[in-house]
């Protein structure tokens, strides 16, 4: 039986429910869904961003209404135009077997008077962005006086983007007989007062502690000097070649200036801002969504309502100005039950504001260094062997291996790996050889503070490469139990665990070499011969945490599409270039000359699997050089100073175990 039978929902949405592949439901919806079915109360639920929470009041909603009522009879309010139209997305999949049912989404950027003439239709549900709604009630284009529902959609970051004043509004325009539901993931004051004015006695409903992070995502963060912030923020991607992430900043200016960096450094980057058309967000989400951009950078008003799947990290390349839009931030990532990393990138001066969020979301973070030159290297290296063993064979070229055979014939099997290599290799080598070594600089007061030294033991700290990974079902911590269990060795026994798609990296004293070696290599895992090979590149000095993980090095979970781009630095005059810009082009294996690929881009040809698009939507040049101001009542568009400020968070720094 299909456990959302259990909850009480009817055939029409069991249907549905089944078209859709749910099998079963989410925390929020397996507490949400029997209480709003089984009687009409209002209700608070607090859970984190992509949990499932449209579902957790659209299921219920819809098998309420009364389809053969032309009238509107619910109120969704959601706090931008994306997450609008996501939730009229979504509701009208919900409800595609039961006949009758009408829902119009309501937002700004598109004709009011179109949107009107859907309402009078009939519509029984109306979705929409408060400035808009509050709109169209000013000018008597619709009716909410007789609504038996209205829902609030991440109630909290409705009022963090100024819209109190409009939501207190709308629901006093509303019937006090009706029922309220309230959805958000944190529940600071403003919230609270909303639930106490326009509420009656509600059920609540939490998923983990209040405002608490999701238990999917890990935390990392980065200490850097100010003027390394862009350098660091590129290292970290070259550091995972398959990342998909989404790059916060704080206004649109920096949003706009770091994605042009990133995009004149060769990776397949875009910005979203409210300065952007409807037409150019629209673009940008669908090239996001099909993998043609894999970094995202974003404000956290044009972010919300981002409901992409597998976004492997959240990148916060300035903090917000408000603790708890963190948890909004990290919520991108760690999705539907899978893993993510949300990184910080920050100054000394900042390190005050580490220890004020992981009071609020109740979780530590890990503090590591940014990965070596060399690290990277070796890590997109083997990334590249692994794209080459996985590349499937168009055996269109075999007629043309004759003549390949002929111009490489007299190399040996070796020869012609390490030319091969070579080829695409030997420029990215020798750019980072010339940068100088960001990972070698002084760490974080914070660790100076609070790290403690780690048990000395006899040989020096070794360094494996072992071909398995995160498409074997490993993450850092599985491995870690598995080469524990398999080696018979202690729990700090095995450290610096970074864990890539292909492949993985792992730590032991000199004094195991000969067991890992002996124990590991020709090891049977479920059909797979294991291999394990000491690397080249030690890497292996550094502290061990409180996890046995790494305080530096690249960062694990290997992804998708990608690899790194060894272009030609002198292609460009250097008056082309931004300050920090980088020589080695990222994002397609290793290329120089040739087409890009996966991920590539491209000024003089087409991009081909995940290319960043020639013609994909992009700001005018200097169109974006203004910073936020006082909130705008119309939606996407406001970014108001912090409500609560980490100045204001007096906390102390966490000890570290």
């Amino acid at each position: 039986m299909n456990k959302f039978e259990q909850l009480g929902l009817n055939e029409s949405l069991l249907l549905a429910i089944k078209d859709l592949g749910f099998e079963n439901p989410s925390e929020v919806q397996e507490k949400a869904i029997p209480v709003l079915l089984e009687k009409n109360t209002d209700l608070v639920a607090l859970a984190q961003t992509g949990t499932g929470k449209t579902a957790a009041f659209g299921f219920p909603l819809i098998q309420k209404l009364d389809a053969e009522d032309r009238s509107t009879q619910a109120l969704i309010l959601s706090p931008t135009r994306e997450l609008c139209l996501q939730i009229t997305n979504e509701i009208k999949q919900y409800s595609k077997y039961v006949k009758g049912i009408h829902t119009v989404a309501v937002y700004g950027g598109a004709s009011i008077t179109e949107q009107a003439r859907e309402i009078k239709r009939g519509a029984q549900i109306i979705v929409a962005t408060p400035g808009r709604m509050q709109d169209m009630i000013n000018r008597g284009l619709v009716n909410i006086k007789n609504i038996n529902f209205c829902i609030l959609d991440e109630a909290d970051e409705m009022l963090n983007m100024g819209f109190y004043e409009d939501i207190v509004s709308i629901l006093s325009d509303t019937p006090d007989e009706k029922n309220t539901w309230l959805f958000s993931a944190t529940m600071p004051a403003e919230v609270a007062r909303i639930a106490k004015k326009f509420m009656h006695d509600p059920a609540e409903v939490t998923v983990g502690s209040k405002n608490s992070g999701s238990a999917t995502v890990s935390h990392e963060f980065y200490c850097v000097n100010a003027r390394d912030r862009y350098e660091a923020l590129k290292r970290l991607a070259d550091a995972n070649p398959d990342i998909f992430s989404v790059v916060f900043c704080r206004t649109k200016r920096d949003t706009q200036a770091v994605a042009e960096k990133l995009i004149e450094d060769g990776y397949s980057a875009a910005a979203l801002h409210g300065d952007l058309s409807q037409a150019q967000r629209d673009g940008v989400m669908k090239s996001f969504r099909g993998r043609q951009i894999q970094m995202l950078v974003a404000t956290d008003v044009a972010a919300r309502g981002i409901d992409v799947d597998n976004i492997t990290h959240v990148v916060n390349y300035q903090l917000p100005d408000e603790i708890e839009t963190y948890n909004h931030r990290s919520g991108r990532t760690g999705r539907a039950g899978k893993l993510g990393t949300s990184i910080v990138i920050i100054t000394k001066s900042e390190i005050r504001k580490i220890s004020a969020i992981e009071r609020i979301i109740q979780q530590k973070f890990q503090e590591k260094t940014i990965p070596s030159g060399m690290e990277i290297c070796e890590i997109q290296l083997l990334h590249l062997a692994n794209k080459i063993k996985d590349t499937e064979v168009d055996h269109e070229i075999d007629n043309y291996l004759p003549a390949i055979n002929e111009v490489l014939d007299g190399l040996t099997k070796e020869e012609l790996i390490k030319k091969m290599v070579s080829v695409e290799f030997n420029r990215f080598i020798n750019y980072y050889k010339k940068k100088r070594d960001l990972s070698g600089e002084k760490g974080s007061e914070r660790s100076e503070r609070s790290s403690e030294p780690r048990e000395i033991r006899a040989g020096d700290p070794v360094r494996y490469f072992v071909n398995i990974g995160s498409r074997d079902d490993f993450d850092w911590m599985q491995l870690k139990d598995f080469l524990k269990e398999t080696l018979d060795l202690g729990r700090d026994d095995v450290f610096k665990v970074d864990v890539k798609e292909g492949f993985s990296f792992f730590n032991t004293d000199g004094e195991y070499t000969d067991k890992v070696m002996s124990v590991l290599n020709g090891f049977d895992l479920n059909g797979r011969r294991i291999n394990v090979e000491i690397s080249k590149n030690e890497g292996g000095g550094g502290r061990r945490d409180h996890n046995g993980r790494s305080s530096g090095g690249g960062f694990g979970g290997g992804r998708s599409s990608g690899g790194f781009r060894g272009g030609d630095r002198n292609e460009r005059s250097s008056s082309s270039r931004s300050p920090g810009s980088f020589g080695p082009r990222k994002e397609g294996g290793f290329r120089s000359d040739a087409p890009r690929r996966e991920g590539g881009f491209s000024s003089d040809r087409p991009a081909r699997e995940g290319g960043f698009r020639s013609d994909a939507p992009r700001r005018e040049p200097g169109a974006a050089q203004r910073e936020e101001r006082a909130p705008r009542r119309a939606e996407g568009s406001s970014e108001r100073p912090a409500s609560r400020s980490f100045d204001e968070a007096k906390t102390r720094r966490p000890r570290r175990s």
